[in-house]
């Protein structure tokens, strides 16, 4: 990983932790986000990913206004450091601990590959 890479990802961890935290606080049965990234097609390869616990609780928050604020709070905090996409849908995925449990048994580096 070059430098300068190595300085987006921190910048990238740190606003997508304020996120996370905003979305603890907020989103019913939200866990957590992780991402995944691709520096030689950044932004475009960049990937949030975030995690609820039931699927139940997952199509609540797809059938709000929740999902719409979420979108919103990650797109402005990225710009905030930077990284402009278009798409911020295109640059999102939804999974919930109940489905990595039912397909993976829980191990999420077997389910992310």
């Amino acid at each position: 990983m070059r430098k300068t890479d190595k300085k987006i990802e921190n910048q990238l961890r740190s606003v997508l932790t304020d996120v996370c935290e905003t979305a603890l606080k907020e989103i019913d049965g939200f866990q957590w986000l992780t991402h995944f990234v691709n520096y030689a097609n950044f932004p475009r390869s960049l990937k949030v990913v975030c995690i609820f616990d039931t699927n139940e609780n997952l199509s609540k928050f797809m059938s709000g206004e929740s999902e719409v604020e979420l979108r919103s709070l990650i797109h402005k905090k990225l710009h905030e450091i930077g990284i402009n996409v278009k798409n911020m849908a295109g640059h999102l995925a939804y999974d919930t601990e109940e489905n990595c449990e039912k397909d993976h048994n829980g191990k999420w580096h077997e389910r992310f590959r």
